[in-house]
Formats: C-alpha cells, structure tokens, sequence
C-alpha cells in the first residue's frame, strides 16, 4: 500500500487542441488523488473543455478539476498548482503530453523506496514526428548531451515530466516565479538538490508534442536550453528572458 498520496498538476495556456488527449491519458492512472489544470489565462476554450471532461468523463468524478490563475507564466502556474495540490508527491506535466500506461507505477515505486528521492524526471519522446526523427533528438539530446551532463551536474529535470516531494517543495519555497520559461525545469533540480536526490530516469519517459522543435527550429531549441542549463548551473540564473509560445 501507497504511504504517499499523489497529485497531478497540468499547467495550461492556450491548450484547448492538446488538453483532451492529455487528460484521457492522465485519467487512466487511478492512483492519482487528485489532477488539476491549471488554467492560465487562456483566452480559448480550455477551461470549458476541461469542465466538460470532468462532468462527463467516468474517470474524473471526484478527481479532475480546473483553477484558474489569470497572471500568465509557467512558473506561475506550476505555483499555483503547488499551493491546490493535497498530496505527499506532485507530478507535473505539459498539457500537450500523453502519459504512459505504466509511469506512475514507476513513480509511485521510487518514490516508496527512497525517502531521501526528492525529484524523479526522465526524457521526452515525440509521438507526433517521423521515427528517424525522434530516435535522431533522443541520441543526440539525452544520450550524447543530457546524460553526460546529469553524471557530472549531479540533477536534471524535464519540465513536462516529473514528480517532485511536496516537503521538498515547502523547503525551497516554491517555484521561483521571477523565471518566464526557459532554465525553469533546471531551477527547480538545483535547488531540490539540497534538500534530497534528484533522479533522472531514462525509462521514465513522457510522450510529448515536437512542436517547438517544429515552429523554432532543432537546433535553436537545443542551443537555447542547453545555453540556459549551464547558466541556471554556474550563475544559478538562466539567461534567455523572453519566448515565444507555440501553440
């Protein structure tokens, strides 16, 4: 039996093309008290799309429910999620993401095992580019570049795919809301770090959407949060202030 109670939280802009999908997914992992979109300041119907699954869906009645927070950012909304959320543990991923059947199994074993484990990430795969294309970003982003740095760094997280101690979280004081988008995820590993492991786990993947490799380019995308990482690891502030959403 669980000794942790585990929470979702699902940071949403915009999402009202990617929400549904996400969800479907995400609602077939019984073992989440809880799943809360938060809904920041979109201007479409995201937030009517998610009340409508969570009147009619069979799996979300008593767990699925959509907050609201109107001052726009990740990190805001990842806060946001942090101060609704009830359980021991808070897994947070993107809404354009589709949950494996077996993650929160694997989430809720090293979570059980270890009490020193702080945060437990793992890398993307994108579901929705040719299969050349995804094995080309896996070697070349996790094995070649992410792994290496992970060994040396000693923590690593993904944004849209983690699951961090709730203590944790109280003890760093939250998400730092001061960050816009980029460095966030690297942020948060630093300075879990002090306060327990931050585990990295290659076959705790995610399936996610490649559309800011599609709308900015691959090799932008990789330049901008590799840049990032290592200024959010040596300066502990990343350095790129601005982005663009891509919906």
């Amino acid at each position: 039996m669980s000794k942790n109670t585990y929470s979702l939280v699902i940071p949403a802009y915009n999402e009202e093309k990617y929400i549904g999908d996400c969800l479907e997914y995400a609602l077939r992992q019984k073992d989440f008290s809880e799943i809360i979109v938060i809904d920041n300041a979109s201007t479409d119907g995201t937030k009517k799309l998610v009340e409508k699954i969570a009147k009619e869906h069979p799996h979300a009645l008593g767990r699925l429910r959509v907050v609201t927070e109107m001052k726009k950012g990740l990190t805001r909304a990842r806060e946001r999620g942090r101060l609704e959320a009830r359980g021991n543990v808070i897994a947070y991923v993107d809404a354009d993401t589709r949950m494996p059947e077996k993650w929160l199994g694997m989430v809720i074993h090293e979570f059980e095992k270890n009490k020193n484990l702080a945060v437990l990430s793992g890398p993307y795969v994108y579901h929705d580019i040719p299969r050349y294309e995804q094995h080309l970003i896996t070697i070349l982003y996790w094995y070649i570049l992410a792994m290496p740095i992970y060994w040396l760094v000693g923590y690593m997280t993904v944004g849209g795919n983690f699951a961090i101690r709730t203590s944790a979280l109280e003890k760093m004081g939250g998400f730092d809301t001061s960050i816009e988008f980029y460095g966030e995820d690297t942020n948060i590993a630093r300075r879990a770090s002090k306060y327990g492991k931050v585990k990295f786990m290659p076959s705790l993947y995610m399936y996610t959407s490649a559309r800011r490799f599609e709308g900015q380019g691959v090799w932008k995308t990789g330049l901008i949060y590799m840049t990032n990482f290592v200024t959010e690891v040596v300066f502990k502030k990343p350095v790129t202030k601005k982005y663009v959403d891509i919906r």
